[in-house]
């Protein structure tokens, strides 16, 4: 290998034993851990011309040294191929996952799933409502003057609304108002079934009208609100074991945490891609996060992106098997979706 190589090699060794050591790395351990194939002079060089270029830095007087963001970056950069998760371990994924009853249940199941099979904190954002259609709207007869709608989603998203209509409504004509709903609505996207929802009472039947224009008004609000801000957070308690790694910040990086808009912009990039995306330390755009790296992907199904999920941890990070975690748990909360 050429000299470039070599250093990388070197890098890449460095990284190895200090995320799972946390303590600076020397020479002498580099050549007795790893078969480099070169002196110890050799790796004291090729480890200063590291240094010199910014990978890795020594932390303080220890003759060790460990990588800085740039050298994570390049590390990786250089990751040809994310490790695959074993059988056993696809195995738990999909059993875990494939008993959830909805899709509150699946976003829960799944934070908790990449929470411990990273040892990071996780985030899931709920299916974004501008990308999802409907698949049904049920009306249910609460009383003969107020009635339940019952609006789901292609995605699993149920949203229910009450409607009190100002007088009676019969039997017969809560069948018609379901099927008129439905007639509009489903397989269409959410803001293409809230202008046709929009259209409704002008179109009705005189005896329907005044009916059409409270439940109408009621499925415009649902259908224009945003979930795509709705997220779920699980295993914090995660980066308390990692004091060390935010020296001074965790507290900060703890704030930034329970701000959800300052989460779901690390996932924004994300949410239009289904390759995985790691951001590490300054490249994050929130000052409080600097300290972090945000692995993270989108999930969904058929070609479209539904929403985002992720981890957040130190960037003294497993890289390599964060992100398999992440596109594994992306992967089958896609096939549940679809399968919903």
């Amino acid at each position: 290998m050429n000299a470039d190589e070599r250093r990388f090699e070197v890098l890449r060794a460095i990284v190895a034993d200090f995320v799972s050591s946390k303590e600076p790395v020397g020479s002498k351990a580099l050549v007795d851990r790893h078969n480099l194939g070169v002196s110890s002079a050799t790796v004291r060089n090729d480890m200063a011309t590291l240094e010199e270029d910014g990978f890795i830095v020594q932390p303080h007087t220890s003759a060790g040294r460990i990588p800085t963001d740039k050298g994570y970056r390049l590390f990786v950069d250089r990751l040809h191929e994310v490790k695959p998760l074993t059988g056993p371990e696809r195995r738990a994924i999909r059993n875990f996952l494939d008993g959830a009853l909805d899709l509150d249940d699946v976003m829960r199941r799944s934070v908790r799933l990449l929470a411990q099979l990273t040892q990071q904190v996780a985030v899931v954002q709920y299916p974004t409502l501008t990308r999802s259609t409907v698949r049904h709207v049920e009306v249910v007869t609460i009383t003969p003057a107020r009635l339940m709608l019952v609006l789901i989603t292609n995605t699993g998203r149920v949203d229910q609304r009450m409607v009190d209509l100002g007088d009676v409504i019969t039997d017969d004509d809560v069948a018609r108002l379901r099927t008129v709903l439905n007639s509009a609505m489903t397989e269409k996207r959410l803001a293409d079934a809230s202008a046709a929802v929009a259209e409704l009472p002008d179109q009705a039947p005189p005896e329907l009208r005044d009916v059409l224009v409270r439940v109408c008004g009621v499925l415009i609000e649902s259908l224009v609100e945003h979930p795509e801000e709705r997220m779920v957070l699980g295993g914090t308690p995660n980066l308390t074991r990692n004091v060390a790694d935010f020296p001074n910040s965790l507290r900060q990086v703890l704030e930034a945490l329970e701000e959800q808009v300052v989460v779901l912009k690390l996932l924004a990039a994300a949410r239009d891609s289904s390759t995985v995306r790691v951001s590490i330390g300054a490249e994050n755009e929130a000052l409080e996060m600097q300290t972090t790296s945000v692995v993270s992907t989108g999930y969904g199904s058929d070609g479209m992106v539904l929403g985002g999920l992720g981890v957040v941890g130190p960037t003294r990070m497993d890289y390599p098997g964060t992100m398999a975690a992440v596109r594994a748990v992306a992967a089958y909360v896609g096939e549940i979706l679809d399968g919903r």
